[in-house]
């Protein structure tokens, strides 16, 4: 009865949301003790209070609207990019020697180190923001590609080579459907990778979004918005996370996992 119950919807919403209202009593516990002193720290309460504010008498919904739309254009236009050259990378190794350190190299750059340079080639609207976004989304999601390219079995494409595959029926009919869940491993890295640059991103002279929002409190010590920033982007990644993770269990239902 159990097992079932925790396999049944129900049982999964409340196995998920358990942790995070421990999460939450944690902190009511730690603010009202005052082990932390509460100017420092404002409650669940108060952080309620402020998201309503701001959700029915100031911008909030505009700036976790803005704050999206960044993300999704960044992290699409990384994958874009992501994809044919993580299959180059993978497939030819030659290429994958001359542009390994490379990647890696970029790979190693905070984005927030591109801004100044971001700021002078593109200026401070939209097109700098998404330029960060796309750099962190790409280099996250390239390496995932590759790896999971590399790690395929070369027991595969020997078999489709006895059986007189070209290289391009190899190519399409082994090796791009066993890279399918390569590719939404990776886009769910880009995805956690950029929403963890936004704050980066909306540096450049943002007005909206949630980025811009934390810094705007910042500067006032504002630590309730800073908390709702925090939190909102949490919220944001994860429910576009567990989308992702849904299409991902659907695409590849095929795939063996371990565990229940």
């Amino acid at each position: 009865m159990t097992k079932r119950y925790q396999n049944s919807w129900s049982g999964r919403f409340v196995s998920a949301l358990l942790p995070f209202v421990i999460l939450i009593l944690a902190w009511a516990l730690l603010h009202a003790t005052g082990l932390v002193n509460p100017a420092l720290m404002p409650s669940p309460q108060q952080v309620l209070q402020t998201f309503w504010y701001r959700l029915t008498e100031a911008n909030l919904v505009v700036d976790m609207w803005m704050s999206v739309q960044r993300v999704v254009l960044g992290l699409l236009l990384g994958m874009l990019a992501a994809v044919p050259v993580g299959f180059l990378i993978g497939w030819y190794r030659p290429v994958r020697r001359f542009i390994d350190p490379l990647v890696n190299f970029f790979r190693a750059l905070p984005p927030i180190a591109l801004i100044p340079l971001v700021i002078v080639y593109l200026g401070i609207g939209e097109m700098a923001k998404i330029v960060i976004l796309f750099y962190a989304a790409f280099f996250s999601a390239v390496i995932v590609m590759y790896e999971g390219m590399i790690q395929i079995s070369p027991v595969y494409i020997r078999v489709a080579r006895t059986l007189g595959a070209t290289d391009m029926e190899i190519f399409l009919k082994v090796m791009l459907p066993m890279t399918v869940p390569h590719m939404l491993t990776a886009l769910r890295v880009a995805l956690g990778v950029s929403w963890a640059t936004l704050v980066a991103a909306e540096l450049v002279a943002a007005q909206q979004g949630l980025g811009s929002m934390i810094q705007n409190a910042s500067a006032f010590f504002d630590l309730r918005t800073i908390y709702l920033g925090i939190i909102s982007i949490g919220v944001l990644a994860l429910l576009m996370d567990v989308i992702l993770r849904r299409l991902s269990d659907h695409f590849v239902s095929w795939q063996e996992k371990v565990g229940n």
